[in-house]
């Protein structure tokens, strides 16, 4: 879609539904750069990376649970609430783990010396 977007359809409307595809081209492609980025600092041990994915974690946290409350009950519930602890308790791990904060630090005083 990005490369040739007229070519996509020949529906009535097509030019508004192309560019709505698009846009939800462009917004899949910079979320998964930018977990991407995210994931190069941590590897890197980058502490602005540690900060960064302990926000956006708390971020999707609260979008999910504000998806779950609009849905209401259904049958995903369970995994949905499982998503919603397996990222509350990876960001809970970054920011509050002596170990990880250490190895962070360590790094961080490796590289200005």
């Amino acid at each position: 879609m990005l490369l040739a977007p007229v070519q996509f359809s020949l529906m009535s409307g097509a030019p508004a539904n192309v560019w709505a595809g698009i846009g939800g081209a462009v917004h899949g492609s910079a979320r998964g750069s930018g977990w991407a980025l995210i994931a190069w600092g941590l590897f890197r041990l980058h502490n602005w990376a540690r900060l960064a994915a302990v926000i956006v974690m708390i971020i999707g946290c609260r979008l999910a649970g504000a998806e779950d409350l609009q849905r209401r009950i259904r049958c995903g519930f369970v995994l949905d609430g499982l998503q919603i602890a397996l990222r509350a308790a990876a960001a809970w791990y970054l920011a509050q783990s002596s170990a990880v904060i250490d190895s962070f630090k360590k790094t961080a005083t490796e590289r200005k010396g």
